[in-house]
């Protein structure tokens, strides 16, 4: 009888052991080779068009599974980096310390650049301003404007309003505007910015406060807010965002958007970035507001 309960007891914890050694369905489905899974992360900008890739791509490859988050393009440089994933999406060109960075890994960062974005500057409809040049705005960003009656508005304190540092936009914007295209200048932003962390906060406030100028990608603005016109430096002319003045260069603040790999891509990661060239997702790319690119910028 002892041994019957011995052999009973025995057999049980075989079968709890082999249980727990088993596989979920997602492990068992990558091992079998059922799923591919791509990992993207990085600008917050483009990540509503990452994610409309991404759906449209899984409709057409059933054995992919694309996972977007944002974070910002800093964070996803450093996932690169790090190895984390296999894209990084980025608002803003890749930094010569996080290129050598890489290199250090033994890694070389390639450059796709998938689209193109005007960032618009915002302001409450009721403010009465409509137009600003770059020189203008440095100087409201970096301080030495306070009040919108110094600008041809209302005499009301500006508030100002910012992407947070670790977004691409936020650099672009310091290096183009605040700073003019100048290696040279070191002008940064007033203390008394507020920085937010993501594009909807600035819609928001920009939204609430009718003293507020803020920045976004112009596939972010809704249609209750104003967009300003911008005159570039030197020049008298002023220029809305559209797709059209980002690809004849007339409107000033106009950038890529880019994809960095780890190396070469290859396998599905590859075919993936192959399709994102395609009219199909270059489409997506003007539905949402950017602007799609004419050929694939390919390093």
């Amino acid at each position: 009888m002892k041994k019957q309960l011995f052999a009973t007891i025995l057999l049980f914890l075989m079968l709890l052991s082999l249980n727990a050694c088993a596989d979920t369905p997602a492990q068992a489905a990558a091992k079998s080779g059922d799923a591919v899974y791509i990992e993207n992360k990085g600008s917050d900008t483009m990540v509503n068009l990452a994610l409309a890739w991404a759906e449209r791509y899984q409709d057409l490859r059933q054995d992919v599974r694309i996972s977007v988050t944002g974070g910002g393009s800093g964070t996803g440089i450093a996932a690169l980096l790090n190895n984390t994933v296999d894209l990084a999406n980025a608002s803003r060109q890749i930094k010569n310390e996080e290129i050598d960075k890489a290199r250090a890994n033994g890694t070389e960062p390639i450059e796709f650049v998938v689209a193109r974005d005007a960032i618009a500057v915002i302001v409450h409809p009721d403010n009465p301003v409509n137009a600003l040049t770059l020189e203008q705005l440095s100087d409201i960003y970096s301080g030495k404007i306070s009040n919108w009656n110094e600008v041809g508005g209302e005499d009301r304190p500006i508030v100002r309003l910012s992407r947070e540092t670790n977004s691409g936009t936020h650099v672009y914007f310091l290096e183009v505007v605040l700073r003019l295209g100048q290696s040279d200048n070191k002008t940064l932003f007033a203390q008394n910015t507020l920085l937010l962390p993501s594009s909807e906060g600035i819609i928001h406030e920009v939204r609430q406060n009718p003293n507020a100028i803020g920045y976004d990608g112009l596939g972010y603005v809704p249609h209750d807010l104003k967009v300003l016109a911008v005159a570039d430096v030197n020049s008298s002319v002023y220029v809305r965002p559209s797709i059209e003045t980002v690809n004849t260069g007339t409107y000033p603040i106009a950038r890529d958007l880019y994809i960095y790999t780890a190396g070469q891509p290859t396998g599905v990661v590859k075919e993936y970035l192959d399709w994102l060239f395609s009219e199909e997702a270059q489409t997506i790319v003007a539905d949402l507001g950017f602007v799609p690119v004419d050929k694939p910028h390919y390093p």
